[in-house]
């Protein structure tokens, strides 16, 4: 199989492009920091790649060298994304606007190309998009953009699911929840400083609020985004599936 990774320098996109790779498969990694692609895939076989997710033609280009270099696309995981923290009534439109753009109108974009490409080649495939528990939960603070934008790619990855179907394309979505990655770092840090309280504070919270007791990793996502795109999940489509260590159940 042949799979194409978004945002795959770091966190949860690094450890799908690892462990996809790890089960012998092809890589292209992908990511807006062409040092990072090339870092990950020089240390897993893998086709480094720079890709700009809020760019229509900087997708069309990765498909075509991912194609000329790997051979048909069967599957694209579309993990690319950004956060920051602010509440709603000091939400600027520059970070509204920056946080929808990638996190949202980038999964439309590359969903938008793979799919086009892989209807006029009269093949199937698969394609994951990485949503958030934030998601399906509005209520946690400072986060209105990012809520917003991965409410959105639940729905979308829905939307394309019904319409894709008859075209032999399975699309779905994944919900961590929390996930021990840089950008988890970086938030933990704006959290306590905007709730008054320390990283650590922050992070035990999360902890005990997560029924399994720990910090989710990037390989508990990376396993569930290998399943969806795999044999095993032929007859799943539309899905927006919960891994978290039953944080937030719903």
């Amino acid at each position: 199989m042949s799979v194409l990774v978004t945002g795959a320098g770091s966190g949860i996109g690094e450890a799908t492009a690892r462990l996809l790779a790890a089960r012998g498969n092809k890589v292209a990694v992908t990511d807006v920091n062409e040092h990072a692609a090339a870092k990950v895939a020089g240390e897993t076989g893998g086709l480094p790649l720079q890709l700009d997710v809020t760019s229509r033609e900087s997708v069309r280009a990765a498909i075509a060298t991912a194609e000329k270099e790997l051979g048909p696309l069967d599957g694209w995981v579309s993990n690319a994304g950004v956060s920051s923290m602010i509440s709603f009534l000091d939400m600027t439109d520059e970070e509204w606007h920056r946080l929808l753009t990638v996190n949202l109108t980038g999964v439309f974009y590359c969903g938008h190309e793979f799919a086009h490409h892989l209807v006029a080649a009269g093949r199937p495939g698969a394609i994951v998009n990485v949503a958030s528990m934030a998601a399906k939960q509005g209520n946690v603070p400072y986060l209105s953009h990012y809520i917003a934008a991965k409410f959105g790619v639940v729905g979308l990855t829905q939307a394309m699911a019904y319409e894709l179907g008859p075209y032999g394309i399975r699309v779905n979505s994944v919900c961590p929840g929390w996930v021990a990655t840089s950008m988890q770092e970086r938030e933990l840090i704006w959290e306590g400083e905007l709730r008054g309280i320390t990283p650590e504070e922050v992070k035990q919270g999360f902890i005990d609020n997560t029924p399994l007791g720990r910090i989710e990793t990037g390989d508990d996502v990376a396993r569930t985004i290998a399943f969806l795109l795999g044999p095993d999940a032929v007859f799943v489509t539309g899905e927006a599936l919960n891994i978290n260590g039953g944080a937030f159940m719903d």
